[in-house]
């Protein structure tokens, strides 16, 4: 389609809600359709994931992205202005063959940044919605969505390298009919949430809505989940939201004695003590997932976990949204779901490959945004079906979920707790626990 072939392409450093600068890429097609995409580094990352381009230096302490730029507007442009737009495999498949290890050359900030633009404009392009130009017309599924609660890696100690912020705990509203249920729920917990830690603390969410605890608020993490609970069950959602918990275990791994040290209360855990830590708060709270309950190239532990817990398991590191880190836990069935970042594999077209395999062996797959994404992990979401996203359940993105909810009126399809892997889940969705 002569409208949908890509005219101009165009990217600059800009400022982003994750402190460090991102790589905003804007491609333009002959018909005068845009799509813009950013993407910029996380707080708490894998060491598999694909490696960005910084610029060093002292400005931006390092983390500018200005050679990230360069890589857009003087390599990767040429070679993609006059391709089809519509056609994300060529697209992504030509930019990494421009150079032998194009992501690491050029920088995955870079790729993933112009292939997220590029899927924006073919969609906008062919006149229909991101997630129907993903999924075609099998896109209908809406996730079980949360709502940020609490972060900080200060509380009793820190971490070994720099956790920021990790581990992070949010809700998810699985117990509902449909998404806007399930959004009003997530909106009302969080703020009475935010109201008793005003109270108990002055604590008020931070950019990304997390309420970040300080060292001696707490003693340790049971005494979150019981005010949580209590927090869950006053506004009359128990048996209705769960807990989700980043736990970003690497952040706290030491691994010169294997030890795990600041996490969930001051006492160091080895992998054996922490996995009883982790079977016995299942039993106490109403845990429906945890990513990265261990080192990120654990997999046996992992899989041991997933297997006797019986709730959604989430490789994060374990996985990096990387098809052969993905195949290998599979074939040690470690965790059941995987986090999506299409930053830490650095194109559209690898992270659906990747998905599309996830699924074939009937693992979960968990959208973020936490890499730039923004209101668009909503059309991600549901164009590819997945049974969860993290958070999204309020703000810009879940204002983006509502909306599709209403453009897609009686097809929209909300299976809450069915969404979620695990045997508990689903006895959670059959009403038996």
């Amino acid at each position: 389609m002569t409208g949908t072939l890509i005219k101009a392409v165009k990217a600059h450093q800009v400022y982003t809600n994750r402190g460090n600068p991102g790589v905003e890429v804007i491609v333009t097609t002959e018909n005068g359709a845009t799509g813009r995409a950013m993407c910029t580094s996380g707080i708490s990352i894998g060491t598999h994931e694909v490696d960005f381009t910084f610029d060093g230096g002292t400005k931006f302490r390092g983390k500018g992205v200005g050679r990230a730029v360069d890589s857009v507007n003087n390599v990767i442009a040429p070679v993609i202005i006059g391709m089809d737009a519509a056609c994300q495999s060529a697209v992504d498949m030509a930019m990494l063959a421009i150079i032998p290890d194009a992501k690491l050359r050029l920088g995955g900030n870079a790729t993933a940044a112009t292939s997220a633009a590029v899927l924006k404009a073919g969609a906008n392009a062919l006149g229909i919605p991101l997630y129907r130009h993903i999924g075609g017309v099998g896109a209908m599924y809406l996730p079980v969505p949360g709502v940020a609660m609490a972060a900080g890696d200060e509380r009793y100690g820190g971490g070994i390298t720099t956790p920021g912020g990790k581990p992070t705990i949010s809700i998810m509203a699985f117990g509902f009919e449909n998404f806007s249920d399930a959004s009003y729920a997530c909106w009302d917990v969080h703020t009475r949430w935010a109201e008793k830690m005003k109270k108990r603390f002055g604590g008020i969410p931070n950019v990304r809505d997390f309420i970040s605890i300080p060292a001696g608020v707490y003693s340790c993490d049971r005494e979150i989940w019981e005010d949580m609970l209590a927090t869950i069950c006053e506004a009359g959602y128990e048996r209705k939201i769960g807990f989700q918990m980043d736990v970003a275990t690497d952040t706290y791994y030491n691994k010169e004695d294997g030890k795990y040290y600041g996490l969930f209360d001051s006492m160091p855990k080895t992998k054996e003590q922490l996995y009883d830590f982790y079977m016995q708060i299942i039993e106490d709270y109403p845990f429906v997932i945890i990513e990265d309950p261990f080192n990120e190239d654990d997999y046996d532990t992992t899989a041991a976990l997933t297997k006797e817990c019986g709730i959604q398991i989430v490789g994060d590191d374990l996985f990096t949204t990387n098809l052969k880190r993905v195949a290998y836990g599979i074939s040690k069935d470690a965790a059941n779901a995987i986090l999506v970042k299409v930053n830490q594999i650095g194109t559209i077209s690898e992270a659906l490959e990747m998905i599309q395999y996830a699924y074939k062996f009937g693992y979960g797959v968990m959208p973020s945004d936490s890499r730039g994404e923004g209101a668009s992990i909503a059309d991600y979401a549901v164009g590819i079906n997945a049974g969860s996203v993290r958070e999204s359940a309020i703000g810009p993105r879940g204002n983006r979920f509502l909306e599709i909810e209403e453009e897609l009126g009686s097809a929209a399809k909300f299976i809450g707790a069915r969404g979620l892997k695990g045997f508990r889940n689903q006895m959670r969705a059959d009403g038996k626990l």
